[in-house]
């Protein structure tokens, strides 16, 4: 591995690791050499990627359940955490929560809790653990957006909105934080192969997705890796405030 790249000594925390993109990335960063602590809702899940990833990399992996819509649980995994690992070099927030409703069926309780999952919880935890990276003078903080906080799609207003608010988000950050040696970056992904996509698509809207794309396909998980492992090393010294469309070339299309 290029020494820009290799993550040896550094600790990763990443949110939504229990699956998909979080499960993908916590492999990744095991096997550039950082040990990973991951959070999410299912304890089997996270049983499972733990011992995947200490197997596969023999790094050290730990894990707390989590529900990051209470932001109560949001401050103690901030505790947890820096408890357990002593420290937090890179910050992935990716957990995030995707509720379809057009704007005039919007529900009130789905629209706060689409805002506390997909932007408080981030605000929150990206807080909490910042000061210890200024003391180092070195740390990464990743947001996962999406394709749809660039642009949208009719009944996404939640999500959209919220996606939208982290890319303005990560701008101020890597403002705050640049002169200590932290930056903080987005990656928006297009269609990727998970859960949560699978679980709101039709087969007809899944081909619409895929036909959109320049490369006429859907991601495979694994492919969020060198994106993320880029933004969360050296290689990425000098690139903050900036958001990577991860999309396989949807937006290159002008219509």
């Amino acid at each position: 591995m290029h020494p820009l790249f290799d993550l040896t000594g550094k600790t990763a925390l990443i949110t939504g690791g229990g699956r998909g993109l979080g499960q993908a990335m916590a492999m990744g960063f095991a096997e550039a050499g950082a040990d990973v602590f991951i959070c999410a809702r299912s304890g089997d899940q996270l049983a499972a990627v733990q011992a995947e990833v200490s197997a596969a990399t023999g790094r050290r992996v730990e894990y707390s359940v989590v529900d990051v819509s209470d932001r109560e649980q949001v401050k103690k995994l901030a505790v947890t955490a820096l408890e357990k690992m002593g420290r937090i070099d890179i910050l992935v927030n990716n957990a995030g929560i995707n509720r379809p409703q057009a704007i005039v069926a919007i529900d009130d309780d789905d629209w706060d809790t689409q805002l506390e999952v997909n932007l408080s919880s981030i605000m929150a935890l990206t807080r909490a653990l910042v000061p210890q990276m200024k003391e180092r003078k070195w740390g990464r903080v990743i947001h996962i957006s999406s394709v749809l906080g660039v642009g949208s799609k009719e009944a996404r207003n939640a999500y959209s909105a919220t996606k939208a608010a982290v890319i303005g988000m990560s701008k101020a950050s890597a403002l705050d934080l640049g002169p200590f040696g932290v930056t903080v970056n987005c990656i928006a992904p297009g269609p990727f192969l998970t859960d949560l996509p699978m679980s709101l698509l039709d087969d007809a809207q899944k081909q619409q997705f895929s036909d959109f794309t320049a490369m006429n396909r859907w991601a495979d998980p694994r492919e969020i890796v060198g994106p993320a492992l880029f933004l969360g090393s050296d290689a990425s010294s000098y690139v903050t405030g900036a958001t990577l469309l991860v999309d396989g070339g949807a937006y290159a299309r002008a219509l």
